[in-house]
């Protein structure tokens, strides 16, 4: 019997008996933390961009996409604070010499611990 294109392309079959099923992996990933920002993007993808989800997923590169995504938006999230920081004159200074002006500017003071 002649092989199938997908056996040309160096798939295999599994018996299930009287069929022959094709034996279909994903690849392996990479294990990295895809955190919270990550997280909606994964949730965004599925209920907006399935094709896009089904390629990352089956091409096994969907881990390390929202891995790289959370990075950027959490580094992008920094600098926003850090330039809110800047503009609004707060520093550690200002917490340890006034620390009710302090206070007034919570919002982003409570962003700096975080």
């Amino acid at each position: 019997m002649a092989k199938s294109i997908f056996e040309k392309l160096g798939g295999e079959y599994e018996q299930q008996g009287d069929y022959l099923i094709p034996r279909l992996t994903v690849p392996a990933e990479e294990d990295r933390s895809i955190g919270i920002w990550g997280q909606r993007h994964l949730d965004y993808l599925k209920q907006y961009r399935k094709v896009t989800y089904t390629n990352l997923l089956t091409s096994g590169k969907l881990n390390a996409y929202l891995a790289d995504i959370n990075a950027q938006a959490q580094e992008r999230s920094h600098r926003l604070i850090e330039d809110m920081k800047q503009a609004q004159g707060i520093t550690e200074q200002l917490k340890a010499e006034n620390a009710l002006e302090w206070t007034g500017n919570r919002k982003i003071s409570i962003a700096i611990h975080e």
